[in-house]
């Protein structure tokens, strides 16, 4: 803002400098409240539940909500809680694993010295369980191939026996060594050179370069068809969700601290098959990663608002867009998450907590339909979830920006004023679902790995 003298002010009308102080005070909110946004993201919870809904508890007064609610002190008995276990539950929990009997009987000798000649007879067993761990085994199979020849001499005949085919020519690799590096490496996120160490520790030399080279090649030769299949079973799904996030790959020809993504897609929500969960890696958030992964896909695709996916709704009319309501009340979220002070007591006076308000109850709604087949949500939609998102929309309009200070609610009533048609999409079909978050989590596991 260009700084003004003393004698441009007092020429300034009432309504020019009001409109200036106006300005100033959204500037100065909107820093504060980027401020109070990233310390919460840093130290804060990362829940996006509204706090004062029934049955949640309020975060900016916890204390004073509990001491209210408290009629009396209870006793150290009613304090000391324990919740009863399901009958059977132990059996239940074990009941997926291997199990092996082991008989504790007295000799026929013991019994006699207690009962006599044949004085005893024998009652139901006394049975427990108990868990045993045996560390991972590992063993070298040496393989014996036999060969024979025929036993005259001029005969040059020699027949070996069938043997295994090699997971990788002349090599110790078997299928399930490469399964358990790549389970440690990319399902409990354990760097190579660990897995080396754990190896070591057993006696078993290999190192990181080795492994590497197995994953590689093993990836490339085998799971690359699998992958390549699953892609083409996804693409003819009428409806995929995606999302992406940052991750940054070493000694590719750029920078050290150059942006890569990683994007994930996915069967719907809603499928009853077993999702088909497929990543892609790409050096940037391109759409042309995108449309080069959902070639020959026709139906509709549920992510946030970003320009690439959105952009195929655009130009192409075989995919429709339909985006996520959690990313809808993100940035009513983070408003309250930035009140502080005595802003706080007046939380459920903002607008953005009317707008969350309204929000959970299209989300409380929808919820009771997860069990539903896809046309009976359909149904209930229509009748129930659809009137709440048509009343949140209808005041979300009568909403003045220019009155709001908080930059963040702002951005929450252009977000939805913006992305309105695409928001309903989940209304026109079962199969939608409401948000996308099902995708983010199933990339989470990568982004803390």
């Amino acid at each position: 803002m260009k700084q003004l003298s003393s004698s441009e002010l007092n020429n300034m009308s009432k309504e020019a400098l009001a409109a200036m102080v106006l300005q100033m005070q959204q500037q100065i909110n909107t820093l504060n409240e980027k401020v109070a946004v990233l310390n919460a993201r840093h130290f804060g919870r990362s829940t996006e539940k509204l706090e004062t809904l029934p049955g949640q508890m309020n975060i900016f007064n916890e204390t004073e909500v509990a001491a209210a609610e408290a009629i009396a002190e209870p006793a150290i008995e009613q304090v000391v809680v324990r919740r009863k276990k399901k009958k059977g539950q132990r059996k239940e929990d074990l009941s997926r694993l291997p199990k092996r009997i082991e008989n504790h009987e007295l000799t026929k000798e013991q019994l006699k010295a207690i009962f006599g000649e044949n004085g005893w007879k024998r009652l139901p067993d006394e049975v427990f369980s108990r868990v045993e761990y045996q560390p991972a085994v590992k063993e070298v199979v040496e393989h014996h191939v036999a060969v024979y020849a025929a036993r005259k001499n001029d005969v040059d005949t020699i027949v070996r026996a069938d043997r295994p085919v090699d997971l990788l020519r002349n090599s110790i690799a078997t299928p399930s060594l490469v399964a358990a590096i790549m389970n440690a490496k990319y399902t409990n996120a354990i760097p190579l050179y660990r897995i080396a160490q754990d190896f070591e520790q057993s006696d078993m030399i290999l190192g990181r370069a080795t492994m590497a080279n197995w994953v590689i090649r093993c990836s490339e030769r085998y799971l690359s068809l699998l992958y390549d299949r699953l892609q083409k079973h996804l693409c003819a799904q009428e409806i995929i969700q995606a999302d992406e996030t940052t991750c940054q790959v070493t000694k590719d020809g750029r920078p050290s601290d150059a942006k890569s993504y990683m994007f994930v897609y996915r069967t719907s929500e809603h499928c009853k098959e077993k999702p088909v969960i497929l990543y892609q890696y790409g050096k940037t958030r391109s759409k042309s990663n995108i449309q080069k992964f959902l070639t020959g896909f026709s139906g509709t695709l549920v992510s946030d608002a970003f320009s690439g996916y959105k952009s195929l709704d655009k130009n192409d009319e075989n995919i429709h867009s339909a985006f996520c309501w959690a990313h809808a009340r993100r940035d009513y979220a983070d408003a309250l998450k930035a009140l502080k002070g005595e802003d706080k007591n007046y939380a459920h006076e903002t607008v953005a907590h009317k707008a969350l308000v309204q929000i959970a109850a299209i989300y409380e709604a929808e919820e009771a339909l997860k069990v539903l087949s896809a046309e009976e949500r359909y149904d209930r939609r229509q009748r129930e979830v659809k009137p709440l998102v048509e009343a949140y929309f209808a005041w979300v309009h009568e909403q003045d920006p220019v009155t709001i200070l908080s930059q963040k609610t702002r951005d929450g009533l252009n977000y939805s004023i913006n992305q309105e048609k695409y928001l309903k999409v989940f209304l026109e079909d079962g199969n939608i679902p409401i948000d996308n978050s099902t995708t983010e989590r199933a990339i989470r596991p990568f982004t803390i790995g």
